[in-house]
């Protein structure tokens, strides 16, 4: 029988990143365990929304010790788990929050109808066109495109005000992070904070910004990041509390 942590899949090739799931309270979660030479200590972190860990090892442990390590962390890891809601897919009826606001999900089951906000005897509503298969999806790409509204004149507005140009903003399904930014000014966004508040959505886009003056996370950048979203550390507070919720939702492939 199986304990309640138990090893379902041996790892692959030690020189890799190892992918093996692991059985926590009954439910499979995949782990990626990730050989660092810089590491020097173990370090187990849950993918946001807890559908997945990752864990950083020094390079060359010996898998024995790295089982020890799982094992001992049997505790938190029922606990920190049992935290985070199931996914949920979207339905008609449903609540989806759109920049923050809960919107009940309405399919019209009408080809021909746009996805669009609107409102409903004072309640805000998406409106979603297409047969209910497609619900997911067309829910997905309506987001995308709110999304790049957003963060791109958010983005745009910032860079002007540090005299720095956005080269190109990409968005994805990022789970490890928010944002990101290369240095020839390539900003890279997880679609989904379309579904935050609008003052968490402009830090974001500050954040990354920020990083086109200090790549780095220097005393200097977070000056800079405060003078362009005045709300940073509400922000900040917000993502840390609330952000795994926004990838509860799963909108299918």
């Amino acid at each position: 029988m199986l304990s309640r942590l138990t090893f379902l899949q041996k790892p692959v090739r030690p020189s890799d990143p190892k992918i093996r799931t692991i059985d926590v309270s009954g439910k499979a979660v995949p782990l990626t365990i990730r050989p660092d030479a810089r590491a020097r200590r173990m370090t187990l972190r849950i993918v946001p929304g807890g559908q997945a860990l990752t864990l950083t090892v020094p390079k060359g442990l010996r898998q024995r010790e790295i089982d020890d390590f799982l094992s001992r962390h049997q505790g938190w890891l029922e606990s920190r788990l049992s935290r985070f809601p199931s996914v949920t897919k979207p339905m008609s009826g449903r609540y989806l929050p759109i920049r923050g606001v809960p919107h009940r999900i309405v399919s019209t089951g009408k080809s021909r109808d746009r996805t669009e906000i609107m409102e409903i005897g004072g309640e805000a509503v998406l409106s979603v066109g297409g047969e209910e298969i497609h619900l997911g999806r067309r829910i997905r790409d309506f987001l995308k495109r709110e999304a790049k509204l957003d963060l791109e004149e958010a983005a745009r507005r910032h860079a002007a005000t540090v005299n720095r140009k956005v080269n190109a903003i990409a968005l994805k399904d990022t789970k490890s992070r928010w944002g990101s930014c290369s240095h020839d000014g390539n900003l890279s966004f997880s679609w989904r904070i379309v579904m935050a508040p609008p003052y968490v959505i402009d830090y974001l886009a500050a954040h990354e910004v920020a990083h086109l003056v200090e790549m780095n996370h220097s005393p200097r950048f977070w000056s800079i990041c405060e003078q362009l979203s005045p709300s940073m550390l509400e922000a900040k507070h917000w993502l840390k509390r609330n952000g795994a919720m926004l990838h509860v939702h799963d909108f299918g492939s």
